[in-house]
Formats: structure tokens, C-alpha cells, sequence
């Protein structure tokens, strides 16, 4: 079956980059994207809650927005952060995405406000008649405080075609069995958890929109290639070499974990904005020592100076 719109088995939720004045460091944002087109990223997703999107201005989310696709060059597609709690935001967010040329839209469940059922439907049914790009939902009740069933998902999957796929970042398998099997079958399944992709893998989901493919990129792909062409004990092996860093890159709230590593590997300077601040000493000699073992499992030669 061909998906509806695929944006690749990789996508990854992208870090913004800060200078030491907290402010959007242009030149870092080169630097990491071209390290993103080169450890497989299928997709870039930019303004996303990994990018530090409720700290982000419009404006400054529509500056990377810009700057991702002039330096990709169709190379891969781009995917904005659009959502919103108020829906009338999201419609808006979303258009401006069209106009500068995003690819797809990630559009997350209202967060606090804590829409019903129907409330969910109509506000992405809103977002679906103002556009006609692709849209993603996003599904995360552990930060919206809210959760999108599967049958609200399948009503509107199958309403909207342009509603083309999910991302879900909620540990429950039953659910994602639920949603393979109400869902139409064009209609991707993303998992929102890097822990978690290999056994979302098995029961359908097509790929991961990543935080750790900031590092292990490539050995993600493999993964998922390896499940998919029947080499489970590979992607199971993969997986259980990979795992130590998929937990440790949230032991503190992301992005905090994964900039740390980006900063050590000289590629972005580690600067969060507040509220979210920086790992102290002992949690970076934490994080950096399971970093380092899990790269020398995998046969990689950077070695992370604590």
C-alpha cells in the first residue's frame, strides 16, 4: 500500500540553536542541518517542542523555517511545527507554513485547555479545510494533558485526505494496534518515542520522528531497515545497543540532554531558554559516559570528552 504522503522512516524533531545571548544562532543551524543530511534524516522537523517551540517567537519559528529549506534544497523535505492550543492560531500558523514553503505540518493535540473528543475533531478539522498541505497530528497526553483516541484519529484520517499521518508519544501498544486497525491503511503511524520504535515497528507504525537520530541517525535507519526486510534480530540487536541512549538522552526534559551532546561534538553551543535550563557537571559525566558506551557498541570512534 502507498502511503498518502510519506515523509520518510526518519524524521527528526530538530534542536534550535542558541547563541550565548539565548538568541537563534544562524550560522550553528547550518552546521547541524548539514549534520542532519548526513546521519539520515529522511525529514527535518523545525519548531517543534525538541526545537524549544513555546520559547520560539512566529517570527523566529518562520526565520528557521526559511533558512532549513533554502540550505536542503529539496534534499529533504521540511516539516513545521504549526500547532497550537488555540485553533484559530493553528489555522493561521499553518497558512504561513504554505506560504514559505513547508512541506508538511506537525499539528499537536490543544495542550491545557483539554478539549473533549469533539473538540479535537473540530479543531483539526479546522486546520484541514484552511490548508491543503499535509498535516500530521501529534498525540501526546503527557503534555497536553489530553488524549486523542484512536477513533478520533481514524475519524479523521478517513474525514480529511490531507490529514496524512500521526505521530504517537504514548506507551501504550494496545492503543497503536487499535489505531493500525481503525486507521486506513495509507495513513502513517509515526513513533514519538526513540525507546519505543522497534516495537511500534512490529505492530505498523512506518517510522520514528527522532530526537536521538541527532547522534545515532544512521544506526536508526538500519534499524527500521532491518525490521522491514525480515531482519528482526539485527533491528533487535540494534535496538538493545541503541536503548542506554535512547533513556539517558531524557533524563532531564528535552532538549537539555541531546544539546549537551551537540555542544560536546562541536556542532552547536549548549544553550536552553528558560524555563529549561543546562545539565550541571555531574549529569553531563552521567549522560556522556552512557554516550560513550553505547558509540563503542556500535563501532563508532568519537569518544566524548567528559
Amino acid at each position: 500500500m502507498t502511503l498518502r504522503y510519506d515523509a520518510g522512516e526518519v524524521i527528526t524533531a530538530m534542536v534550535t540553536p542558541f547563541n550565548e545571548k539565548r538568541e537563534v544562532d544562524f550560522e550553528a543551524l547550518e552546521k547541524l542541518v548539514g549534520h542532519l543530511i548526513n546521519s539520515s534524516s529522511d525529514a527535518i522537523l523545525v519548531a517543534g517542542t525538541t526545537g524549544e517551540s513555546p520559547t520560539l517567537t512566529h517570527e523566529e519559528e518562520y526565520e528557521i523555517l526559511y533558512a532549513v529549506k533554502g540550505q536542503v534544497s529539496g534534499s529533504r523535505k521540511v516539516i513545521m511545527g504549526a500547532g497550537s492550543n488555540c485553533t484559530r492560531t493553528a489555522v493561521d500558523t499553518s497558512k504561513k507554513a504554505v506560504e514559505l514553503g513547508a512541506d508538511a505540518i506537525l499539528s499537536v493535540v490543544p495542550y491545557y485547555n483539554k478539549p473533549n473528543q469533539q473538540g479535537i475533531i473540530e479543531h483539526f478539522g479546522a486546520i484541514a479545510k484552511a490548508v491543503d498541505i499535509p498535516i500530521i497530528m501529534y498525540n501526546i497526553p503527557g503534555r497536553t494533558g489530553v488524549n486523542m483516541t484512536p477513533q478520533t484519529a481514524a475519524f479523521l484520517a478517513k474525514e480529511y485526505p490531507n490529514i496524512v499521518a500521526l505521530k504517537q508519544s504514548f506507551p501504550d501498544m494496545d492503543t497503536i494496534t487499535e489505531l493500525r486497525s481503525l486507521c486506513p491503511e495509507d495513513f502513517a503511524i509515526y513513533c514519538g518515542d526513540d525507546s519505543l520504535t522497534l516495537p511500534m515497528l512490529s505492530l505498523g507504525a512506518h517510522g520514528v520522528i527522532s530526537v536521538a537520530s541527532h547522534v545515532v541517525g544512521d544506526e536508526i535507519k538500519s534499524l527500521i531497515h532491518n525490521f522491514k526486510s525480515g531482519q528482526i534480530k539485527a533491528a533487535r540487536n540494534m535496538h538493545q545497543k541503541l536503548y542506554p541512549l535512547f533513556r539517558k538522552l531524557f533524563m532531564a526534559p528535552n532538549p537539555v540532554p541531546v544539546k549537551a551532546v551537540l555542544s560536546r561534538l562541536k556542532i552547536i553551543e549548549n544553550f536552553v531558554r528558560r524555563p529549561l535550563v543546562e545539565l550541571n557537571e555531574m549529569e553531563r559525566a552521567e549522560l556522556f559516559d552512557v554516550l560513550n558506551e553505547v558509540l563503542s557498541s556500535i563501532g563508532k570512534t568519537v569518544k566524548v570528552e567528559i
